[in-house]
């Protein structure tokens, strides 16, 4: 079987990436541009700030990415884009410029949702034995996804609020730390001792969503009364409380979760994968016989690696997009009625 070879755009938020991805396992380049530091003063991401770098660098890092995989246009069998979720306006820049090259070089086009990128960023690391459990972790998404194969989803648990990224950068702005917060709480939080017990909302509950909007309250009320009254409160022991009860929830609905639909393969994915006290929990815990994947840490954020690994799976189906493809911020991800009714 001929080598298939694609083209693949990320930009749903604030890295604009560009890969070359063959046959879905093989990085053969993988350019991103950041945005972190135009962003850090702001506190969080600001999306017209966004789209704005995603249109000066999008061309640059498209020649860059065929360059490094050393390949030109008429190498490629596809080009495929982010369409979803994700801001409107740095998703738009995405898909337009990869609309732009279907068109200019006839090369069939395929839009691939956000979510089931981050989770076929597995599929570039090990092979993924099905059915297969994913906990998505990142600043926009907490959830826990059940796949029968590599096309069909059902999100089984997700955030009923803040996700858990958004979470740890909402604390790290009370703590004074710099846009993102993930890295540096984990850092502290192997420091600390967990004295505050805050709260593991919905831990005990019956389904697999996640709550931490009461954790952040929680988090912040602390603080604040202790300034009210003078109080120094120990930094390493407040992040090592919040990433505790974070973590307790995220791995006791993981477990449980494997529990009941017994999947072949684990894989961790999005963001927050890359948070050492959440890996460490996992490993520890998972049963022997599930297959764990972890994808390596540039394959966590956004990359356009993992749109170019499940663009493959989709191009096998013969799912391509036409040129009414449009950017969708409310993506769901495809559900497979028939198998998990």
């Amino acid at each position: 079987m001929a080598d298939v070879r694609i083209l693949a755009f990320e930009s749903s938020c604030d890295e604009t990436s560009a890969a070359v991805i063959k046959n879905g396992r093989e990085i053969e380049s993988l350019i991103i541009a950041t945005q972190i530091k135009s962003h850090q003063r702001f506190g969080g991401v600001v999306p017209e700030v966004a789209s704005r770098h995603h249109i000066e660098v999008i061309t640059q890092i498209t020649e860059e990415a065929l360059k490094e995989a050393k390949v030109d246009y008429q190498d490629l069998d596809a080009v495929a884009v982010t369409k979803g979720p994700g801001l409107v306006g740095a998703l738009l820049i995405g898909v337009n410029a990869a609309k732009a090259l279907s068109m200019a070089k006839d090369l069939p086009l395929i839009g691939v949702d956000h979510i089931m990128g981050h989770i076929m960023a597995a599929q570039l690391v090990d092979e993924i034995s099905y059915p297969a459990l994913a906990l998505q972790v990142s600043g926009g998404h907490t959830e826990l996804v059940l796949m029968h194969d590599p096309l069909h989803f059902e999100i089984i648990g997700d955030t009923r609020d803040d996700a858990a990224g958004e979470a740890y950068d909402k604390i790290g702005r009370v703590l004074g730390v710099n846009y993102p917060a993930g890295k540096t709480i984990d850092n502290w939080a192997h420091q600390g001792k967990d004295t505050f017990n805050f709260p593991r909302a919905m831990i005990d509950e019956d389904n697999y969503d996640f709550s931490f909007s009461g954790l952040k309250s929680a988090f912040i009320n602390t603080c604040h009364h202790a300034d009210q009254i003078g109080e120094k409160l120990d930094k390493y022991d407040l992040a090592t409380s919040f990433q505790a009860a974070v973590v307790e929830v995220l791995t006791t609905k993981t477990l449980r979760a494997i529990e009941q639909f017994k999947p072949k393969t684990f894989i961790l994915g999005g963001g927050v994968a890359a948070n050492q006290g959440l890996r460490e929990s996992l490993l520890g815990q998972i049963p022997k016989d599930v297959k764990v994947i972890i994808p390596p840490l540039k394959l966590c954020g956004d990359n356009a690696a993992m749109i170019g690994a499940a663009a493959y799976n989709l191009y096998k189906a013969g799912d391509f997009a036409d040129l009414t493809l449009n950017a969708d911020p409310s993506l769901e991800l495809p559900y497979a009625d028939s198998y998990f009714a």
